[in-house]
């Protein structure tokens, strides 16, 4: 959705890796968004956003309008299941997923790439497009990239530029707790005692948590001990105005 930071550029360096004509979408998908959130302040920085593609060599810069994407009369939606319904993102932004696969599966269409590289701080959406590209038979590989971060843990994101100083600094209690948590899970502390630890510290650090939970890293579903596993660690909280997540491999 633009803004871009070294994360996105990330997947671009990954992208090139992969193949001989690398090509990225910018679009701020207006589906996606609730009523009650940040749409119209969402950061946006094209100009920015073209010199830092050029600077990396990306062939083609993808960055429909509005009317491209939903011309008049659109009356068409993808309504996804599966990890789409895991009770993560979903249960705090019910729309989101369905805004999420529809704008995907029309920019993946469009450009028709052989692979398309998403980053994993968003691992419930990789594991919807994962699920959708092969529901829908498209020739497109989905593949995920590892997580880029602050010196300090903090994963990047574009909106992190609305953390105010205070909220900056108690923003990696996130990636710390994560970690504690991953490691306590591994030394075989039981998997609830260990999550309602964290969520305590992460409210302590300033934050109102949405939900801290250890899912299966491939299916999303609950786990009730490590031999559920792989286990994936994933949080979302809120400090101040600001909605941040992330997770990390157990």
């Amino acid at each position: 959705m633009g803004a871009l930071h070294e994360g996105h550029l990330s997947l671009v360096r990954m992208a090139r890796r992969r193949a001989d004509c690398v090509v990225v979408s910018i679009f701020v998908n207006p589906a996606q968004f609730a009523p009650n959130e940040d749409f119209g302040s969402y950061p946006r920085t094209f100009a920015a956003d073209l010199a830092a593609l050029g600077a990396l060599n990306v062939d083609l810069v993808w960055a429909p309008d509005v009317k491209t994407m939903y011309p008049k009369g659109f009356a068409t939606q993808i309504v996804p299941e599966g990890p789409a319904r895991a009770g993560l993102e979903d249960a705090f932004r019910p729309h989101f997923f369905c805004g999420v696969a529809t704008v995907v599966a029309k920019l993946l269409i469009q450009c028709a790439p052989d692979v398309a590289i998403f980053g994993e701080k968003d691992y419930q959406q990789l594991k919807v497009l994962t699920q959708l590209a092969h529901d829908l038979n498209l020739n497109t590989r989905i593949l995920g990239a590892p997580i880029m971060r602050e010196p300090d843990g903090l994963a990047l994101s574009s909106r992190n530029v609305y953390l105010s100083a205070r909220e900056r600094k108690a923003a990696p209690a996130l990636y710390r707790v994560l970690k504690t948590c991953a490691q306590a899970m591994t030394a075989g502390r039981p998997i609830a005692a260990v999550l309602a630890e964290g969520r305590r510290h992460i409210a302590r650090a300033g934050f109102t948590v949405d939900y801290l939970e250890a899912r299966n890293a491939d299916t999303l579903a609950p786990v009730a001990s490590p031999k559920d596993g792989p286990l994936r660690l994933l949080v979302a909280a809120r400090i101040g105005k600001t909605r941040l997540i992330d997770n990390v491999g157990v």
